[in-house]
């Protein structure tokens, strides 16, 4: 089907299927590569979160599923509004932290969406 894309089962505490079947991607590389990729950014609307779809150089189909500052900041005004007491993220080490322009602004609109 378009757009569907399944892990390998690989148990990890317990669970049937995990990310330990996937793999993390630094933001940057991401950035980079979802504007070559076959679908451009696609959005979620139940998780409320951006992924794109390429084939690997063996012609293996791949999605990658990430936050940007329009997930990140749905997220956080959800948290407002549920009165919760804060949010977090998972790796904010894999921003990309360069002296590039483009960089920058990238990472600084990631650490504003957490502030509702």
């Amino acid at each position: 089907q378009d757009h569907v894309c399944s892990l390998p089962k690989v148990p990890f505490r317990g669970a049937p299927c995990s990310d330990a079947a996937g793999s993390q991607v630094p933001y940057a590389a991401i950035m980079k590569q979802v504007n070559s990729s076959l679908s451009g950014v696609l959005w979620d609307e139940v998780q409320k979160a951006p992924f794109y779809e390429y084939k690997d150089s063996v012609g293996q189909f791949h999605q990658v599923w990430f936050d940007d500052p329009h997930s990140i900041s749905l997220k956080a005004a959800y948290m407002k509004s549920r009165g919760l007491r804060g949010i977090g993220m998972w790796n904010g080490n894999s921003l990309d932290y360069s002296r590039e322009a483009v960089a920058e602004q990238q990472t600084q609109a990631m650490w504003q969406a957490l502030t509702p």
